[in-house]
């Protein structure tokens, strides 16, 4: 049952990008097969499942914080006097191991001036362009605990 579910998100993505194009199935399904074998792969049930609604709630903050944080490389990089205080930010994890900890990773580049350095243990390593970004780390956590069902983080 949940192949069936990546199979049909992986369908719709691919018919959103290719651009409902039905000339593209010669490739679309290799790579439709392909993302649909690689995500069960890697799917954690330490982290719990994907939950639809989450990801409903998740894609507004995703394309808010997108925006963010093009607005901000861009308003850095047309003033070359901006004051920056780059540092490490080191991050307790309270997500499990797993896809959910996995995504936090990949998305915490979201937030503007961050970029994930690396992961010790149960610690993220921030890189941050200043100090004022590194609080919304605990937000975004606490919205991928809620995107993967993921029980305790951060008493959610």
């Amino acid at each position: 049952m949940v192949g069936l579910r990546y199979l049909a998100a992986f369908v719709l993505l691919w018919e959103i990008i290719a651009g409902w194009s039905s000339g593209s199935w010669g490739m679309g399904s290799v790579a439709v097969l392909i993302a649909t074998a690689v995500a069960l792969c890697l799917r954690s049930r330490e982290a719990g499942p994907l939950r639809w609604s989450g990801a409903i709630r998740f894609l507004p903050y995703f394309f808010l914080q997108s925006v963010r944080g093009g607005v901000d490389v861009a308003r850095r990089a047309f003033s070359p006097g901006m004051q920056l205080e780059p540092l490490l930010v080191e991050h307790p994890l309270s997500l499990p191991p797993g896809a959910a900890r996995l995504f936090l990773v990949n998305v915490v580049s979201l937030l503007p001036g961050t970029l994930g350095a690396d992961v010790r243990k149960d610690c993220l390593v921030v890189h941050a362009l200043d100090r004022s970004l590194a609080g919304e780390l605990v937000n975004l956590e606490q919205k991928v605990a809620r995107l993967f069902d993921a029980d305790g983080v951060n008493a959610l």
